[in-house]
């Protein structure tokens, strides 16, 4: 090898090695500079799972209440139907009753009619 082939293999390789030198020295740069950045961006992030992780309990949570009203809501409305039902069949024999004795109601004086369809009522 001829002492200038030598000699630009020596700066070759020296340039390679300034290279590498230069390529490692971003490499650290840039790992300082980014670690911390990161390090907040996954702490964020293990913040905002944590939080979806609780919203998604609380939604849950609330479903199933919802869902306990409206069942609530519906064994109420079951509950009326059944006591109206039942409060119009008991009123049904007052209600005719009460019919019969406007039919047999006749003229004269109202508090003697009263009273006698009273006691005609309670078999007296």
């Amino acid at each position: 090898m001829s002492p200038a082939a030598g000699k630009l293999a020596g700066i070759g390789l020296a340039m390679t090695l300034l290279l590498v030198l230069g390529a490692a020295g971003g490499v650290w740069l840039a790992a300082n500079h980014y670690r911390p950045l990161l390090d907040t961006a996954n702490a964020d992030l293990a913040k905002a799972k944590m939080a979806r992780d609780n919203l998604e309990e609380l939604a849950g949570e609330q479903d199933r209440k919802l869902g306990e009203l409206v069942a609530a809501g519906e064994l109420r409305e079951r509950n009326a139907v059944q006591a109206i039902a039942k409060a119009k069949e008991g009123a049904s024999t007052d209600y005719a009753a009460a019919n019969r004795l406007m039919q047999e109601r006749t003229g004269g004086d109202p508090a003697e009619t009263a009273a006698s369809i009273i006691d005609q009522e309670l078999g007296l």
